[in-house]
Formats: C-alpha cells, sequence, structure tokens
C-alpha cells in the first residue's frame, strides 16, 4: 500500500490482493468532503464519487444531466478529505462515449485535477476500446455491468438486467473482455445473484455488486441511501443503517422554534 497522510493508502493491487484472500471489499459513494472524511474515517476501502451526484446531490431525475466539470469539483472535495480510501471518479454520461481519445484525456483530468484514484465507466465490450487506452496510460479503470443508468432511457427504466439466457450470456462475456481489456474491477449492478457468483467465480478482477447478491467480492451502495437522507426512491437492494432525514428536519425544527421564542442563542452563546 502506498503511504499517504501517514496512512496506508488502499490501491489496486489492494483489492485484487483482498480477492485473492476472500476479504470482501467495502464501497460507498461520497459527493463532499465532510462526508468523505467521515466514510475514510470509519474505514471503507473505496468512495465512489459517483454520477448518482446528479440524483443524491444536484436534484435531477437522473444521471445523464451530470456534466464532467460537475463530478472533477466533487471529486476534488471528497479526495482532499481521504487518507486511506481509494477514491474512483464517475465518468458521466457523454464523456467518454464520443472518441477514445475525448474518453483518455477526460479520464486524465480526474487524476490531475481532481486527484482521483481512478476512473469508472459504464458498459460491456463497446468501451472496452477505451478502457483499454485509459489502462495503458496508466488510469486505473473500474466497469461497470448490468443496470447501467446513463442508458436508463434504452432500457426503459430500472430493471433488473440479465434474466434471460442471452443477456446473461452476454453480461458474462463482457465482464472477461473488460478484464482482458485492463479493467482492475467491476461493478455488476442489478444482475440476478446467480449470474454475479459466476461472473465472480471465473475473473481474476474483484466484483463490486450492487443489487446483485452476496457472492461478489464486495459491496457498493449509495451513502444517501443507508443514513436516510434520501427517500424519493429506494431500491429493494439498499438496506437503511440510520435514519437521518427525519432527525435532520426535527433538528432544523427545534432551532427555527427556539430562535423564533429567544431561547436561542443564551448567555452561554453570547459574548
Amino acid at each position: 500500500m502506498s503511504k499517504q497522510g501517514g496512512m496506508n493508502r488502499i490501491t489496486t493491487s489492494v483489492v485484487r490482493e483482498m480477492k485473492a484472500k476472500g476479504e470482501k471489499i467495502t464501497m460507498l459513494t461520497a459527493y463532499d468532503y465532510p462526508t468523505a472524511a467521515l466514510l475514510d474515517e470509519a474505514g471503507i476501502d473505496i468512495i465512489l464519487v459517483g454520477d448518482s451526484l446528479g440524483m443524491a446531490v444536484l436534484g435531477y431525475d437522473n444521471t445523464l444531466p451530470v456534466t464532467m466539470d460537475d463530478m472533477i469539483h466533487h471529486t476534488k472535495a471528497v479526495a482532499r478529505a481521504t487518507k486511506r480510501a481509494m477514491v474512483i471518479g464517475d465518468m458521466p454520461f457523454m464523456s467518454y462515449q464520443a472518441s477514445v481519445d475525448q474518453a483518455v484525456a477526460n479520464a486524465g483530468r480526474f487524476l490531475q485535477e481532481a486527484w482521483a484514484h481512478g476512473v469508472k465507466l459504464e458498459g460491456g465490450r463497446e468501451v472496452a476500446e477505451a478502457i483499454h487506452r485509459i489502462a495503458t496510460a496508466g488510469i486505473p479503470v473500474m466497469g461497470h455491468l448490468g443496470l447501467t443508468p446513463q442508458s436508463v432511457h434504452q432500457f426503459g427504466g430500472y430493471k433488473v438486467q440479465g434474466k434471460e439466457k442471452s443477456a446473461a450470456e452476454r453480461i458474462q462475456e463482457d465482464a472477461k473482455i473488460l478484464e482482458d481489456a485492463g479493467a482492475f474491477s467491476l461493478v455488476l449492478e442489478c444482475v440476478p445473484s446467480g449470474l454475479a457468483k459466476q461472473i465472480t467465480g471465473a475473473l481474476k478482477i474483484p466484483t463490486i455488486g450492487i443489487g446483485a447478491g452476496k457472492d461478489c467480492d464486495g459491496q457498493v451502495l449509495v451513502v444517501h441511501d443507508i443514513l436516510g437522507l434520501f427517500d424519493k426512491f429506494i431500491p429493494k437492494f439498499v438496506k437503511k443503517y440510520a435514519n437521518l432525514g427525519p432527525q435532520i428536519t426535527e433538528a432544523v425544527k427545534k432551532y427555527i422554534e427556539e430562535v423564533r421564542s429567544s431561547d436561542f442563542p443564551g448567555p452561554e452563546h453570547s459574548y
């Protein structure tokens, strides 16, 4: 592990070793400095600055309006907060689809401008050349198969992928293609757990599941979902570990009440 800020930094070789030893990899999203600092302190292995930023933080209906500048801005904040976790920047819609050269240039921005340690991009064989070129440029790449939210309109909504035999086979083939192209790990989203288990067993690189069962090498969720901060839409695969939304609302109501009744600030808050 490389040292930074006096702590051992999680690297691509560390996550590969974790798979080899059968140690589960933990990953969560973060989009700002204070959240990333808390996740890092808690001991999370990987922080994904996801394009889920669009829904979780920016108030969009899906991930499509998120820009490279949005992603760089938020990834920078997260990178400044982390000492141990690997920081992965999510390549937003149309930042890698138009050309391989554009894909490499944008991936480079994540490392150069935002201090990320790698990038993630969605898709199978159609992005294999981009993954190969990005990895060859020395930039670690995480793949993403199954339900790829940037293709939501093509899929006709957020649905489980790989249920039919032909679709499952294509996902399996794509997983191998991405490994061969140079991806260091692979997110499997919303695929049947049996399929995820098969893929995980067939690959040398780690798989990280989200709605893909317990046999993946690791798991990822959106931090706002596990903390109960986002109630607009809760997928089946989410487990709430806290319910902070109502607590925040209550705290703010109390503050409003005390300001209006002149109970706050008291003498102890005054100079």
